[in-house]
């Protein structure tokens, strides 16, 4: 095919762009015509919404101000309603008040308070007057409450004592409660006084406060003095319009007054007031706002019932637990009285609900039974701990505390031995040693023990023959006490009696036997009750032994401090006799003949002051060792002597012969004098350096070849009681240096 030339191309271009140029021409102007429409659109559209806008604004404007006034025009008139609910309210009072129509005035005393209220709570309307509508209503209100007070005053009238006399018997008797019976005819067509008067107050909320004060009165002048008082007995006079309650003294020597008795007072005091008083249902709003229908004797048991019941139980029951279980049994009585009791004051709808604590408190005797006498068991035993020590009754072998006679026990080893011993033959069971030990062996020597002391373990063994015929509970409580008993002694007389303790021998060894014959006790006691006491104790747990090391140690840890403070009395005489020294100086001699003097004078006091105290035996041993103490220091002192002239020698074998001449006089330990020459002739025995003593005398008499035969080669009499070099020390300073002194010097070894 043939191929086109420039020139027919160019020539085509041109014929198409010429038939293109209009149609691009129209589309412009078609174009620029849309712009221009678009344009017209817009500002006719602007122009539309800026004059719309324009009137809503207005109409809004305009709404607002219409609603507002309508909220203001509805403001005053709510406001302008209360108030005319306000003076309706206040006029109706009125004129309900002049008809003495109470409960319809209080009412329309709530609606005017209520408005108020509601006047009150409008934020952003406070009106001036409100303040004078407030104001008026406070001032009815009191008038009111002035009317009804005046009518409440003429229901119950009280006559009571002058407030200082108001705790005496003879005050209560002048306690008097005058209660209104009839009504006036006014009254009569209002309907009954007593229920019109409550009412209003209860609609005032005036009620519970007034029949507050009306149960603080009744129980100060009347409930509590029936119960304090066992004398007192109330009674009613009745007359026309009134009836009188007062009280009347019968046996005014009464100490307590038995529970029956008590509540049949009480009873009959809340009879009467729930006859002409208390049998009144009153309206009472509650918490949900809603009311409810209540009686008077409801509102009141609910005020005073807690005081009342304490002060019953406090001053009333307490006072009847049986202090000994036989008794208990009859207490079912006053059981059976709580409990109709509580019956007659639910009855008269005073109570409500279950049982109280005060019924709980009497049918739990067994445990008040248990912890009052627990409680006496423990006083009584301090009482007897807090009394004096040196009041004393004497013990002898023979004698033994008042045992209880205790039943033999159902089982137990003694039984069970019997019981083997049948079964056995005759030549196999008897194997007992024809020597038999004293019946004293085992029993506490003569001596004297307080009266208080005394008097305590037979309080611990009655309490623990309660505990036998107690419950299990009582009897696991009663048993403890006793234990507590003993603890408490433990702790108490050493710190109570102190002072006396450790001034005054005599206490100590009194003390000292207290424990003693405490810890005696002690070792059995559990043994004698171990088949009579609960099951529970029989087990091992009913035993004292425990606390008998304790009480030895107290007793003797006593004693042994006043055996110091003896000893350093002793001691501190002897110091003052200048070593023993010069005894040719008069004034030395003169020293230590005072010192040995006062030493015995203390000893013979001591002998006394603990004569018929204590045990022979520890009275033979305390003086023996204190004796003891003095000899010891004497030899001790002159042993130490370096230079002992003839005349000093003399002196002092004097000094010594006194100690042992009137030494053993100081051993008295009984009150008869020829019973008491047994122990002064065995004062080596209980004087260790009694024959040590007796050697140095020997010695300060002796010459030399004396003094080598009582050596007699360290065998004789005078080797068994000092050492070589102190044997000696002794010749050296009684003897001047020569070659009799060395020969016999040379011989003791």
């Amino acid at each position: 095919s043939r191929v086109p030339d420039r020139g027919e191309v160019c020539s085509a271009i041109t014929s198409k762009y010429s038939e293109f140029l209009p149609s691009a021409q129209s589309a412009e102007e078609l174009v620029s015509q849309v712009d221009g429409l678009s344009g017209s659109i817009e500002l006719l559209r602007a122009g539309i919404e800026e004059q719309v806008q324009r009137d809503l604004n207005v109409a809004v404007a305009e709404f607002t101000e219409l609603k507002q006034q309508l909220e203001r025009d509805t403001l005053v008139l709510s406001i302008l309603k209360k108030l005319q609910e306000f003076d309706t309210a206040i006029k109706e009072y009125n004129t309900a008040l002049l008809e003495k129509k109470y409960v319809v005035a209080a009412q329309q005393l709530e609606k005017a308070r209520s408005s108020l209220k509601m006047l009150e709570s409008r934020k952003g309307f406070e009106l001036k007057i409100l303040k004078a509508l407030g104001t008026e209503l406070t001032v009815q209100t009191q008038n009111m409450l002035y009317h009804l007070g005046e009518e409440w005053q003429k229901l119950a009238v009280w006559k009571l004592p002058p407030s200082k006399e108001s705790s005496s018997l003879e005050s209560v008797m002048h306690s008097e409660l005058h209660l209104c019976t009839l009504p006036s005819k006014e009254e009569e067509i209002a309907g009954p006084p007593v229920a019109s008067v409550l009412q209003a107050f209860a609609v005032l909320g005036e009620l519970r406060t007034k029949l507050k004060i009306f149960g603080q009165l009744l129980l100060k002048y009347i409930l509590k003095p029936l119960i304090s008082y066992p004398s007192l007995q109330p009674f009613t006079e009745e007359l026309s319009d009134v009836v009188i309650l007062r009280f009347r003294c019968e046996d005014p020597n009464l100490d307590h007054s038995s529970p029956v008795e008590v509540f049949d007072k009480i009873k009959f005091i809340l009879e009467v007031l729930h006859k002409y008083l208390l049998n009144v249902p009153v309206e009472q709003r509650v918490e949900d706002k809603k009311e409810c229908r209540v009686t008077l004797a409801e509102l009141l048991g609910d005020m005073i019932w807690e005081e009342l019941s304490d002060c019953l139980i406090q001053n009333c029951l307490v006072n009847s637990i049986p202090t000994n279980s036989s008794k208990l049994e009859q207490y079912i009585e006053v059981i059976k009285s709580t409990e109709e009791f509580e019956k007659a004051l639910k009855n008269m709808q005073f109570l409500k609900g279950d049982t109280t604590d005060l019924l709980k408190y009497a049918r739990n005797v067994n445990s008040h039974f248990a912890n009052k006498k627990c409680q006496d068991v423990i006083v009584a035993a301090r009482n007897l701990m807090t009394s004096e020590i040196h009041n004393t009754v004497k013990i002898t072998p023979d004698s033994c505390v008042a045992l209880p006679k205790l039943p033999d026990p159902g089982s137990g080893d003694h039984l069970k031995m019997q019981k083997t011993s049948k079964q056995l033959p005759k030549e196999m069971v008897n194997l007992e040693n024809e020597t038999k030990l004293s019946q004293y062996t085992f029993s506490l020597p003569t001596c004297r023990i307080s009266s208080s002391v005394e008097k305590l373990m037979e309080l611990a063994y009655q309490t623990l023959l309660e505990a036998t015929a107690s419950t299990d509970q009582c009897c696991i409580q009663l048993f403890y006490s006793v234990r507590n008993i003993f603890q408490l002694f433990y702790d108490v007389v050493p710190t109570y009696h102190k002072e006396n303790l450790q001034k005054l021998p005599q206490l100590a060894a009194i003390h000292h036997n207290n424990c003693m014959y405490i810890a005696h006790h002690l070792l059995t006691m559990g043994h004698q009750f171990r088949y009579r006491l609960t099951n529970i104790l029989c087990d091992g747990a009913a035993t004292f032994v425990d606390l008998v090391p304790g009480f030895r140690r107290l007793g003797m840890e006593c004693f042994l401090a006043q055996m110091r403070v003896q000893k350093g009395e002793i001691l501190e005489r002897l110091s003052s006799a200048r070593n023993f020294s010069n005894m040719d100086d008069e004034e030395n001699y003169s020293a230590a003949n005072k010192a040995i003097r006062q030493v015995l004078h203390q000893l013979k006091r001591l002998g006394k002051v603990w004569q018929d105290v204590l045990p022979v035996n520890i009275y033979c041993k305390a003086m023996g060792t204190l004796l003891n103490t003095a000899l010891s220091e004497i030899v001790t002192r002159i042993a130490a002597l370096e230079d002992i002239s003839a005349e000093d020698a003399d002196r002092l074998y004097s000094l010594c012969r006194i100690m042992v001449e009137e030494g053993p006089q100081v051993f008295t330990p009984l009150p008869e004098e020829d019973k008491n020459k047994k122990y002064q002739e065995e004062v080596p025995v209980y004087v260790q350096k009694w024959m040590t003593f007796k050697e140095l005398m020997i010695i300060l008499q002796a010459n030399l070849q004396e003094i080598v035969d009582q050596w007699a080669d360290g065998k004789g009499p005078l080797a068994a009681e000092f050492s070589p070099a102190e044997v000696k020390s002794l010749i050296r300073a009684l003897f001047q240096n020569t070659e009799r002194r060395a020969a016999a010097l040379a011989k003791i070894k």
